[in-house]
């Protein structure tokens, strides 16, 4: 099927984008609406959103995504980057879809002038800490969330 490779999301990925982005949400237990799915996906499409994502592909084929934003970081004065969504197919898992796509993360950062990458996972989502574990510093921050 081939190796992965990793690109900036196109028109083109649309329905394998909604698919993908939907069994996300199934993953966790949030069913996304046509509103939520067109949403996103118009600011996936406008470049002047902050919001971005990136595909990995094997051959032909987009396999996973990651939904990543830039954003000022108190504590250097500079770039930071924060990770909110990283999905790979389940028959996708273990090719090496995440780890290129969390690499291409770190190489756009870099190009971009640096900072940290964050993002979170559920506490029970243990594949893919497994995965965070080999290419990401575990933190002991605590994220809480309040609904307005």
């Amino acid at each position: 099927m081939g190796e992965v490779t990793v690109r900036a999301i196109e028109e083109r990925d649309a329905a394998r984008w909604r698919e993908l982005f939907t069994a996300y949400g199934v993953f966790y237990e949030t069913a996304f609406d046509d509103a939520v799915l067109d949403g996103v996906w118009a600011w996936l499409m406008d470049a002047e959103h902050p919001l971005f994502c990136l595909v990995a592909e094997r051959g032909t084929e987009v396999v996973g995504f990651a939904h990543v934003r830039e954003q000022p970081d108190t504590f250097t004065a500079g770039p930071g980057w924060f990770l909110d969504d990283l999905y790979t197919a389940p028959e996708s898992r273990g090719t090496g879809a995440g780890s290129a796509l969390i690499e291409a993360i770190a190489d756009h950062a870099r190009t971009r002038g640096g900072g940290t990458v964050r993002w979170i996972t559920a506490a029970d989502n243990e594949r893919a800490q497994r995965v965070y574990d080999r290419v990401a510093t575990r933190t002991s921050w605590v994220t809480y969330e309040k609904e307005v």
